[in-house]
Formats: C-alpha cells, sequence, structure tokens
C-alpha cells in the first residue's frame, strides 16, 4: 500500500510493506516537519502583492512553520494566500514589511496585519469557503506595559481619547506652555469653561454679554436708613426706594477696590435720598435734591462724587 500524508502537516505515513530500507531517511524528514510545525521559525521576503504560503506533502516548505516573520518591501498590500485550503493551519506572524499583509485561504473571512504588527492567527481549512480568524483581535491584557513603563489608565480612560483629534501644539497649550501669542480675540472665538465639572466650548461673545451684565451687584431696594458696604469683587448698583419715607443711605469705605463705583438710583419721585458717609471718612452728606448720584472710589479711602437730578 502507497504511502498517504497527515491532513495539515503533511507528515508521511508510510504503507505497510513500502520503503524497505528507507524507513530512517523518510522517518527523519517527517520528524523534521515535525519540528518545523512545532516550533519552527520562518523568515519569507515578500515582494509585489502576492505570495502563496504552500504546505507540501512529505517534504518541508514555508507553509510549514509555526512562526512567520515577513520581511521585504512589497509594493502594496501583499495578499497571501495558505495552500492547500483543506488543511488547518496556525501561524504567530510577525509583519516586518512596510505594508499591510492579507492572509487568505478561501472565499471566507481574511485577517489584515498592519506593518509593524504581530498576530496569531488560524485557518479553517473548510476549502473553497475556508476563513481567516484573528485570536489576538480581542486580547484581554491585564497590565500592559508600553517600552518598560507600565499602562495604568482602565479601558474607560483610553476610550476617552476615541475620537480626539487635537494638535502637539494644541495639547502643549493645555499642558501649561508658556509659548503666548498675539492672536485678536474676536467675538466668534471659543473659550474653555468649566460648567459644573463638564468642559464646554462657549463664544468670547457669550461671556461678554455675560460679564456686562454681572460686572455690578444689584441687591434688593433699599427702603430704610442702611449702610452699604462695597466689597472688591464687584462694582454695585444699587436701587434705594423712597415711597415709603425718607431714606438715608451710608457708603461705607469697605474694600471697594480703586476705580470701582457705586451708583445710588432712587426709584420714587416722593420723599427724599440722603447720601452720606461714615464720620471717620471724608465726603459730604447731599441733600433732598440728589436722586441719582455715583460715588467711584479714588484712591481707596475716599469717594469722587457725581450727583444728577432727574426728577
Amino acid at each position: 500500500m502507497a504511502s498517504t500524508y497527515t491532513a495539515n502537516s503533511g507528515v508521511e505515513k508510510i504503507g505497510a510493506g513500502e520503503q524497505a530500507g528507507a524507513w530512517g531517511t523518510t522517518t527523519n524528514n517527517n520528524l523534521d516537519i515535525l519540528d518545523r510545525a512545532i516550533n519552527g521559525v520562518g523568515a519569507i521576503t515578500l515582494s509585489g502583492t502576492t505570495h502563496t504560503l504552500t504546505t507540501s506533502d512529505g517534504s518541508l516548505s514555508d507553509g510549514g512553520y509555526k512562526v512567520i516573520v515577513l520581511g521585504g518591501s512589497p509594493s502594496g498590500t501583499n495578499t497571501i494566500t495558505i495552500s492547500p485550503n483543506d488543511q488547518d493551519k496556525m501561524y504567530f506572524v510577525q509583519n516586518s514589511t512596510n505594508q499591510t499583509v492579507t492572509f487568505t485561504q478561501g472565499s471566507g473571512a481574511n485577517v489584515s496585519i498592519v506593518a509593524g504588527s504581530k498576530c496569531m492567527i488560524y485557518a479553517d481549512g473548510a476549502g473553497s469557503g475556508a476563513a481567516i480568524v484573528d485570536l489576538t483581535a480581542n486580547i484581554d491584557v491585564e497590565a500592559l506595559r508600553l517600552d518598560g513603563t507600565a499602562v495604568t489608565s482602565t479601558a474607560a480612560e483610553l476610550n476617552k481619547l476615541d475620537g480626539v483629534n487635537s494638535t502637539t501644539a494644541e495639547l502643549n497649550i493645555v499642558d501649561g506652555d508658556t509659548s503666548v501669542g498675539t492672536t485678536a480675540v474676536a467675538a466668534g472665538d471659543g473659550i474653555v469653561t468649566n460648567d459644573a465639572g463638564t468642559m464646554r466650548h462657549t463664544t468670547a461673545a457669550t461671556f461678554s454679554t455675560y460679564f456686562n451684565a454681572n460686572v455690578y451687584s444689584a441687591p434688593s431696594a433699599i427702603t430704610s436708613t442702611s449702610t452699604l458696604t462695597p466689597s472688591a469683587a464687584q462694582s454695585i448698583y444699587q436701587r434705594v426706594d423712597t415711597s415709603g419715607g425718607n431714606v438715608t443711605v451710608t457708603l461705607a469705605i469697605g474694600s471697594l477696590a480703586i476705580g470701582q463705583y457705586i451708583i445710588l438710583d432712587k426709584t420714587s419721585s416722593s420723599n427724599t435720598m440722603t447720601v452720606a458717609y461714615p464720620s471717620n471718612s471724608q465726603g459730604v452728606s447731599l441733600g433732598n435734591s440728589a436722586s441719582f448720584a455715583v460715588a467711584i472710589n479714588q484712591n481707596g479711602s475716599i469717594y469722587t462724587f457725581i450727583e444728577s437730578i432727574k426728577f
């Protein structure tokens, strides 16, 4: 009976009564095939865009290696066909070329390995419809190290970078780059702001509107004699309601910064609004005719006062 061959590696099975006196040669060849299939590393140089990776029955062949290191300079994506298409094969592949390589065996799924990558694949040997499967497509790495440095970020943290298209220069600005330019600010320019923990991109015009609307504080109207003590945070616009009787407002120096101001607005034509200063401060006490007044802090200790009649 003639020799037959194993289905996946082409190891010769000597037929009964065959190869008298030649068993040693055939057996040694079989052991070499098995050695290559178990631990063999083969270097294959690619060129062009196609290559056939063949496993031959009864002889050593490139398709019999366990580990395949691809080299050369293909002219484009190189398609490697595993032949024959009815053999189950498993390969560890290192793509050291400058192109993507695509492994195929039949009309089923293929696996592409980009330049510089490593992959573990198997061919299912299903004949004309054979497919290639990437066993490393969804590797669960518990402790990843890059160039000797442990990556401590979680998958969720890394996924936040998905879709980020920042340039190196933009990231360096966020990182504290001290190179400050002189680009003019326009209304449509964006300003990054922290909105209760969510980072948002808002136009400069929106900020301008907010600042203009909130440049001063506007407390409830004063309806009785009071002392107004400003802080350095804001200038003050204060309504004074005299509809219920005369009101005296004493302006304390407080911590109002130099150049900031207090506006007193008498909202009723009835009765009088008197603007006064504390006894230890410079200034004058204005009479009944004061209906709209602006007090500007001159040097941190006294006010410059402007009075206007509007009734």
